[in-house]
């Protein structure tokens, strides 16, 4: 299963935000890599740099590579609507990114490792590709074994009120996958419009 595994603090210095994780080391180190990161001259980046940029930024935040993440372009396109638009509400709606969403999991990562280990399920059945893509009305829960295991209930954060888009109940450690998000709800700061016009060249 592919995923990038390389270090974290380096990605998120060179976007100078936390893209991925929580971005402790960017109070100690915010410049960009690289040996003379400091000092470097760094021309103003032309207009293809920034839309790739934009692109390797939405890739590293929601875990996705090349080819899936095109997949998922091309998804959004073919859909009735605003094309970038489309393409966070898809991204948003993985299963990885939605068990992070419900605070089960502390990070996307973590939540992968909990969808790809076989602890989640969707609609009562076992679903172990993070990448699976939610339909309104899903419920995601944990598995009836694990909802004892104490190294993931530590784990758990609570939900997000402003998450609108799901349903979380405590209880039951049962989540409901209510719409697709709109893209004023989405906290991520992803200019989507700059990846349509890069993948449209």
């Amino acid at each position: 299963m592919a995923r990038y595994t390389g270090p974290k603090t380096k990605i998120s210095r060179i976007f100078g935000e936390p893209v991925l994780g929580n971005g402790k080391w960017l109070t100690k180190n915010s410049l960009p890599p690289g040996q003379h990161g400091a000092t470097r001259k760094r021309k103003t980046l032309g207009e293809y740099a920034l839309q790739l940029r934009e692109k390797q930024k939405a890739k590293y935040t929601y875990g996705v590579l090349e080819k899936q993440f095109r997949k998922t372009f091309e998804e959004a396109a073919r859909i009735t609507g605003v094309t970038g638009e489309n393409l966070i509400k898809l991204l948003e709606a993985r299963l990885d990114n939605t068990i992070y969403r419900l605070g089960i999991a502390p990070s996307r990562p973590a939540a992968r490792q909990l969808v790809s280990h076989k602890h989640i399920t969707v609609n009562g059945e076992v679903v172990n590709v993070p990448s699976y893509s939610l339909k309104a009305g899903d419920v995601i829960s944990i598995k009836d074994k694990d909802k004892t295991n104490t190294a993931i209930i530590s784990a758990f954060k609570g939900k997000n009120p402003k998450f609108s888009w799901l349903d979380w109940n405590e209880g039951e450690m049962r989540g409901t996958f209510i719409a697709y998000p709109e893209r004023e709800s989405v906290p991520e700061n992803i200019k989507e419009q700059l990846i349509v016009e890069l993948y449209s060249k």
